[in-house]
């Protein structure tokens, strides 16, 4: 009697099927299936827990592809500022454009909002003052006179959310220009083909 159970849809039949499946849909070399040490696996599993960043299944598993991080970072602007790599990119553009003070207030204030000490909020917040708000500031950032006399007022006794508003300014002015230049660019053009050199690492622990 014939066994009537077939495979899953277009999953193709054989031991080295998975490889097939991922070399095929995820961009690896051709040469994993030519493997002649993998394993006889369920291809019909496998195939319907598809997953691009790490397939578990039947012990296999492979590397997650180096430019998945570089295309998250085009989906929000705080995802690229958390990844040091993306922020490290985003500030050579913005040196590019001479705009790289915004990127150097945004994290002045981050690391502002976790001082503990009164002492050291008093004398960063001086610091900042200077080097940012100040109408002689080196590296003035681009805020309306409001905002800037308001912290002018408060800096003589600051607190820890004294540049807020002007932080949220600066994060807008990036998120709304800056950013998707940046996106656009060939500064990060060059960096997602970089990535894509290396796609091509796999991790095989069954090898």
């Amino acid at each position: 009697m014939t066994n009537s159970r077939s495979a899953a849809p277009h999953a193709p039949a054989g031991p080295h099927s998975l490889c097939s499946v991922y070399s095929a849909d995820c961009g690896l070399p051709a040469l994993l299936n030519k493997s002649s040490t993998a394993p006889s696996l369920n291809a019909g599993e496998c195939y319907r827990r598809k997953d691009h960043n790490a397939i578990v299944k039947g012990r296999c598993c492979f590397h997650r592809s180096p430019t998945t991080e570089t295309t998250v970072w085009s989906e929000n602007m705080d995802t690229l500022l958390t990844n040091q790599a993306g922020l490290d990119a985003f500030r050579t553009f913005l040196k590019s454009e001479f705009s790289e003070e915004n990127a150097e207030f945004w994290l002045a204030c981050e690391d502002f909002k976790e001082t503990e000490s009164a002492e050291k909020i008093a004398s960063k917040a001086k610091m900042i003052y200077s080097e940012f708000i100040d109408a002689e500031a080196p590296k003035e950032i681009n805020i309306d006179f409001s905002t800037r006399d308001l912290i002018s007022k408060n800096i003589a006794e600051p607190t820890l959310t004294c540049f807020d508003e002007a932080q949220k300014l600066i994060y807008s002015l990036m998120a709304k220009d800056s950013f998707p230049r940046f996106l656009k660019s060939e500064i990060y053009k060059k960096l997602v083909n970089s990535k894509q050199v290396g796609n091509h690492k796999i991790w095989l622990p069954f090898l």
